[in-house]
């Protein structure tokens, strides 16, 4: 194990690893235990009963967090003709299609999100290798494959967030940054629960939000009571 330190042991003391706490006690000490000199992203772990081997019960999808990430995402956008100029107009940074697939396979990556309109697809999947690895592949089920590329432009741009179960069952995600305080941070991370919970799979069997642990960048994790989530899934 990594040896901590001094901030970090000093950030640890009081919380109390072995209990679960509410929401809005869980989210003020992961603020208030911040002690980076940058605003830190404020992040969930979720472990859910679910068995990613089984594609049945891989749980994949987006949400837009109504307060945003705190960061500006980079849109490139794979289009031709009227859908170009559509990109365009919606505020994506690249847009492109032949062009921008021999960039990225000569090592240019400078770019945060990707959207791809269907009939592109087959183009875009020759460098799949490239863009999977690094989460930048578009994914119908993520809304990043569509004929409707303003809106997807506009959701990534207001703080639409992707999220994927690990072959561990959990699912990382981000929701905010320190400086937006509890009352931006909770209605974000109760946007990705309604999402989550939306998404459970029929198969899964048991108790579906196994653990949830909320943490900084750089500060410790705390444990979150998922008491909340029942008037979610009413």
């Amino acid at each position: 194990m990594p040896k901590r330190g001094k901030n970090y042991a000093q950030a640890r003391e009081p919380i109390d690893r072995t209990k679960r706490y509410g929401l809005e006690e869980a989210v003020q000490m992961a603020v208030t235990s911040s002690f980076a000199k940058f605003d830190e992203t404020v992040d969930l772990a979720v472990r859910l009963g679910v068995d990613p081997r089984h594609a049945d019960q891989m749980v994949r999808g987006a949400v837009v967090l109504p307060n945003g990430t705190g960061k500006t995402n980079r849109v490139l956008v794979f289009a031709k003709g009227e859908k170009e100029r559509e990109a365009v107009e919606a505020g994506a940074d690249v847009v492109g299609a032949d062009d921008l697939i021999e960039k990225i396979k000569g090592g240019w990556l400078d770019f945060d999100k990707a959207v791809a309109t269907p009939d592109l697809m087959g183009s875009v999947g020759k460098i799949g290798k490239i863009l999977g690895p690094r989460g930048l592949m578009p994914n119908a089920k993520t809304g990043t494959v569509t004929f409707d590329v303003a809106k997807a432009i506009r959701e990534i741009k207001a703080g639409k967030i992707e999220f994927r179960v690990e072959k561990n069952g959990i699912v990382h995600a981000p929701v905010g940054r320190v400086s937006f305080g509890s009352d931006k941070l909770i209605p974000n991370i109760m946007s990705l629960f309604e999402t989550l919970l939306r998404l459970k799979p029929s198969s899964a069997k048991g108790t579906y939000l196994k653990s949830i642990t909320i943490s900084t960048t750089m500060g410790p994790g705390i444990k979150v009571d998922p008491v909340f989530t029942k008037e979610l899934a009413r």
